[in-house]
């Protein structure tokens, strides 16, 4: 069985989305991680949570899972117009399976490297699968796009249909179901 700290370097240190570099001065493997950001700029934080049976299928592909994770968390800093710097992960794991960690640990690098992102450290612990990611970016301050700043007339941009992911839970979970059209496209 792997310790914490062996899991954490085998897993996660050695991914490229770990490396230190720009605003991040240290990243994972201390007590805490060290950013710099440039005069006139603002930290932008953001928290998600993702729990097994809840905002997902127990048995979801961890490669996946990963992906997600940490694209949800980075999509609240593109709303908010910050540029991304890093995240932290709390890995909740009921066990530490060598090929659940292989695929999650890949499909995060892998979105982790699409979105410019660096892994900054976090916490593992054993328990019910879940997953926390704290994304850290960076606006120049005084412009970020905050929900009390839209206007009528402003560009509104949204991916995806609206409501489309919100329909779609409660079939993953196996919680509904629905005419096969419909769940077809809704599980696509």
């Amino acid at each position: 069985m792997l310790g914490e700290f062996e899991l954490i370097r085998h897993y996660f240190a050695a991914a490229a989305c770990a490396r230190s570099g720009g605003e991040v001065v240290l990243g994972i493997g201390d007590d805490c991680a060290l950013l710099q950001l440039p005069p006139g700029e603002q930290l932008a934080v953001s928290t998600d949570t993702l729990v097994a049976g809840v905002h997902f299928p127990d048995g979801c592909d961890p490669f996946l899972l990963g992906q997600r994770a940490l694209a949800v968390a980075t999509s609240d800093l593109a709303a908010m117009a910050a540029a991304p710097i890093g995240f932290t992960l709390a890995l909740t794991l009921p066990s530490a399976d060598p090929l659940w960690l292989g695929e999650f640990a890949r499909g995060l690098d892998e979105m982790a490297l699409a979105c410019s992102m660096r892994l900054l450290g976090g916490d593992t612990t054993c328990g019910p699968l879940c997953l926390t990611v704290t994304v850290f970016g960076r606006v120049p301050a005084g412009q970020a796009l905050t929900r009390h700043g839209a206007r009528p007339g402003d560009l509104l941009c949204v991916g995806g249909m609206l409501g489309e992911g919100a329909a779609a839970l409660p079939l993953v979970l196996g919680e509904q179901k629905a005419e096969p059209a419909v769940a077809e496209h809704l599980l696509a």
